[in-house]
C-alpha cells in the first residue's frame, strides 16, 4: 500500500484547500448553520464547477472517474472548514447506491445531472429506533400498494430533488425513487445542535408505481449495504479533517498564549496533550486511507470501514474535547470556531452507525460475535 497522493490528488488538494479558505470561513459556516436551508446555492454552484460532485461517476455520464482516494482526500478537506453542503448525501451515497442498483437507463437519467450538481438525491433509510439493521426497518413499499409511514433523520431532505426510500416489498427490500414534491411526501425540520439539516419525512398513501423501482424488487438491501459503508467511510474522512484543524488550532494558540510569562506550547503538559492529538489524528487518517484503499482495490472492506468509523468517531471527538481544555475559555465561545468542528464531529460519529454498532462488525470479522 502507497498512500502517497498522486499529482492529480495532490492538485485536488490544493484547490479545495485555496477554494474552501476563501469561499468558506468560519464566519459563513456560523451564518449557514442558521439559515433554513443550511447551505449556500452559490457556493454549491462554485463547487460543482470544481468537478466535486462527479468524483465518483463515469466519464461516460459527466463524470470523473474518480477514486475512494479522491474523495476521501477531498472530503478531509471538506471538514477542515465545516464545508456545510448536501455533498455525502448526494455525491457519495445516493450516487454509490443509484450505480450499485439502477439500471443503464436510470443511470443515464439520473447521474449526468447530479454530476453537473444540479440534481441531488437524498437516501431515507432509519425509523423509530435510528438503527441501521433490516428487522429495525418497518416500512413497506410494494409495487401496486401505498406508501404509509415515515422516516427519520433524513439528511438535507429539503433541497434533494428525490428521495431513495428503502422500504420492505418483493421478498425483501425495495428501493423507491421518488421525488420530494410528489403529493403525499411531508418534510418535517428536525432540531439539532450541529447545524446540519435533518428531517423527519412523512409518506401519507403514496401510490408506488412500477416505474418508482430503482434496480429489480426486493433486492435493495444488496446495494446499500455498501453504499452505508460509504456513507460510513465519508463521515470518518470528514471527522479526520475537523480533527486536524482542531490540531492546528490548539498549536497555534500554545504558541502565542502566554501564562507565567512565557508560552503555554512551553509546559510538558501542553506538549503531551497536543502530541496525543497529533496520535489520534494520524491513526485515524491512516484507518480511513486503509479502508479506501481496499474499497478502491475491490477487496473484501467491511472491517477496514467499521474500525475506519469506530476508532475516528472515538478520537476526533477526544481530539475535540482536549481542543477545548488546550484553549481554555476562548474555545467555549461562538466567535471562535472550535465549537464548530466540535458539534460537526458529534453528528458524524453517530451517521451512518456509531462506534458501538462498528466495533460489533469487527467483532465479528475476527470471529468472537
Amino acid at each position: 500500500m502507497d498512500f502517497r497522493l498522486t499529482d492529480q490528488q495532490e492538485l485536488l488538494v490544493a484547490t479545495a484547500r485555496d477554494f474552501l479558505a476563501r469561499r468558506c470561513p468560519p464566519d459563513v459556516v456560523q451564518a449557514l448553520a442558521h439559515d433554513d436551508r443550511g447551505f449556500s446555492e452559490d457556493l454549491w454552484k462554485e463547487a460543482s464547477a470544481l468537478g466535486w460532485p462527479g468524483l465518483l461517476i463515469p466519464a461516460r455520464l459527466g463524470g470523473s472517474d474518480g477514486s475512494w482516494l479522491d474523495v476521501v482526500v477531498l472530503l478531509e478537506e471538506m471538514g477542515r472548514v465545516c464545508f456545510p453542503s448536501p455533498y455525502i448525501q448526494s455525491a457519495v451515497v445516493a450516487t454509490s447506491l443509484i450505480l450499485a442498483a439502477g439500471t443503464r437507463a436510470e443511470h443515464e437519467r439520473l447521474l449526468p445531472p447530479m454530476a453537473l450538481g444540479d440534481r441531488l438525491c437524498a437516501v431515507a433509510l432509519v425509523e423509530e429506533s435510528a438503527a441501521f439493521e433490516p428487522e429495525a426497518l418497518t416500512l413497506r413499499g410494494d409495487v401496486g400498494s401505498t406508501l404509509s409511514g415515515r422516516k427519520l433523520f433524513v439528511k438535507d431532505a429539503h433541497v434533494a430533488h428525490d428521495l431513495i426510500v428503502v422500504a420492505r416489498g418483493g421478498g425483501g427490500f425495495n428501493l423507491l425513487l421518488l421525488a420530494t414534491d410528489r403529493p403525499g411526501v411531508d418534510l418535517l425540520p428536525m432540531e439539532t445542535i450541529s447545524g446540519e439539516k435533518l428531517f423527519e419525512v412523512v409518506f401519507s398513501d403514496v401510490e408506488v408505481r412500477r416505474e418508482d423501482l430503482l434496480g429489480p424488487p426486493g433486492r435493495g438491501w444488496e446495494a446499500l449495504v455498501p453504499s452505508l459503508a460509504a456513507g460510513a467511510l465519508a463521515r470518518s474522512a470528514e471527522m479526520v479533517g475537523c480533527a486536524q484543524r482542531i490540531l492546528d488550532l490548539a498549536v497555534d494558540y500554545a504558541k502565542v498564549r502566554v501564562q507565567l510569562g512565557r508560552p503555554i506550547g512551553s509546559f510538558q503538559a501542553i506538549q503531551h496533550y497536543c502530541a496525543d492529538l497529533v496520535r489520534s489524528v494520524e491513526a485515524a487518517r491512516y484507518l480511513v486511507y486503509h479502508a479506501a484503499w481496499k474499497m478502491e482495490a475491490g477487496f473484501p472492506s467491511t472491517a477496514e470501514v467499521a474500525m475506519a468509523k469506530a476508532y475516528a468517531g472515538d478520537a476526533c471527538l477526544a481530539v475535540a474535547r482536549t481542543g477545548h481544555q488546550i484553549l481554555g475559555a476562548i474555545g467555549y465561545c461562538e466567535e471562535h470556531p472550535l465549537h464548530l468542528f466540535h458539534k460537526r464531529i458529534q453528528a458524524a460519529r453517530l451517521d451512518f452507525g456509531d462506534p458501538g454498532l462498528h466495533l460489533e462488525t469487527v467483532a465479528q470479522a475476527i470471529g468472537l460475535a
